[in-house]
C-alpha cells in the first residue's frame, strides 16, 4: 500500500469516526448488522464443521455398496434415487415454470388482473408446509391415480412444489432485464420470440439457474412430502413406478431407528458435499453463459 492510499483510508476513517459521533445511532446500526454477520457465518462453520468432524470419520466402503443390507447400511441406492428425483422432478417443474415467467413478462398485458390472481397464488403456495404437499401427493398421486409408493408420485409431487419457486424467481429474473434490450431488438426487427429466446433469457440465465439451483437443494433436502409419496424402500427402482428412498429419506429411516447414527452422519456428509457441488457447477455454468 502506498503512502497516498495510506493517507486516503485515514483520511476515509476520519471522516467516518465524525459521522458516527454526531449520528450514535449509525455506530449502533453498524455494530448490529457487523454482528448479525458474524453470527450467520460462526452458524453456517459450525453447522458445517460439525457434520464433517461427526461424519467424516464413519465413511467406509460399504456405505457405497451397490445394494442395501442392514449390515453394510449402504447409501448409494439412496445417493441414486436423489439423483433421479431431482432430474424427473427438474424435467417437469422447470420447462412449466420458465415458459409460465416468460409468459407473465413477456406476453400478459401489464395491470391484467389474471395476472396478479396467478402471482398471488404462487407466493402462497410457496408458503404451504412440504408435508402438506406430502399428503396431496399421497391422496392424489399415490391413492387417486394408482400410482402407489414410486419414483414418479415423489416427482410430481416435488414438482408441484418446487413449481412456484421456479416460476417467482424467473420472473424477476425476466423482470431484471432493461427494457432497453427488448426496445433496441424491435428496432432491428427482430420479432417477439426471437428477442426473448436470443437476447432475453440469455441475460436472465443467472437469475434463472439461481431459482434452479434453490429448487435443486429443496428436492434434495426433502423428505416429509416423499415419505408419503414416494416410500422409504433402499433400493434402485426398477421402473418409475417402484418406490425409492432419497438420501434425506435415508438419514431420516437411520435415525429414526436409532441403530445407525454414525452411517446417517456420514451420509449428511455426502448430501452436504452434492449440494456444494451443484451450487459450483451452476455458477460456472452461469458465468459462462453470461460471458457467452
Amino acid at each position: 500500500m502506498t503512502a497516498a492510499q495510506e493517507a486516503i483510508n485515514r483520511q476515509t476513517w476520519k471522516q467516518r469516526l465524525k459521522t458516527y459521533k454526531r449520528t450514535p445511532l449509525s455506530f449502533v446500526l453498524l455494530l448490529l448488522v457487523c454482528l448479525s454477520a458474524v453470527i450467520t457465518v460462526g452458524v453456517l462453520v459450525m453447522l458445517i464443521g460439525y457434520i464433517l468432524i461427526r461424519g467424516i470419520p464413519h465413511l467406509t466402503p460399504s456405505l457405497f455398496a451397490w445394494t442395501y443390507s442392514t449390515e453394510n447400511v449402504s447409501m448409494m441406492p439412496a445417493l441414486i434415487n436423489t439423483v433421479l428425483m431431482v432430474l424427473f422432478s427438474l424435467l417437469i417443474a422447470a420447462p412449466v415454470g420458465i415458459a409460465s415467467a416468460i409468459y407473465l413478462v413477456e406476453y400478459a398485458k401489464r395491470g391484467n388482473q389474471f395476472v396478479g390472481v396467478i402471482r398471488v397464488t404462487t407466493e402462497t403456495l410457496q408458503g404451504i408446509p412440504s408435508i402438506v404437499y406430502g399428503l396431496f401427493g399421497a391422496l392424489f398421486f399415490v391413492k387417486a391415480l394408482d400410482w402407489g409408493l414410486s419414483l414418479m408420485a415423489g416427482a410430481f409431487t416435488l414438482a408441484i412444489m418446487i413449481l412456484p419457486l421456479i416460476m417467482r424467481t424467473t420472473e424477476e429474473a425476466l423482470k431484471s432485464v432493461p427494457d432497453s434490450y427488448r426496445e433496441g431488438a424491435f428496432g432491428l426487427g427482430a420479432g417477439r420470440v426471437r428477442t426473448v429466446f436470443r437476447i432475453i433469457l440469455p441475460t436472465a440465465v443467472p437469475g434463472i439457474l439461481a431459482g434452479v439451483i434453490l429448487a435443486i437443494g429443496r428436492i434434495v433436502g426433502e423428505s416429509a412430502a416423499l415419505i408419503f409419496s414416494a416410500g422409504t424402500i433402499a433400493a434402485v427402482p426398477g421402473s418409475v413406478f417402484d418406490s425409492a428412498r432419497t438420501l434425506s429419506v435415508h438419514m431420516y429411516c437411520l435415525y429414526s431407528e436409532g441403530l445407525y447414527t454414525d452411517q446417517a452422519a456420514a451420509t449428511a456428509v455426502i448430501l452436504l458435499l452434492i449440494v456444494i457441488a451443484i451450487n459450483w457447477v451452476s455458477n460456472f455454468v452461469a458465468k459462462r453463459i453470461s460471458r457467452g
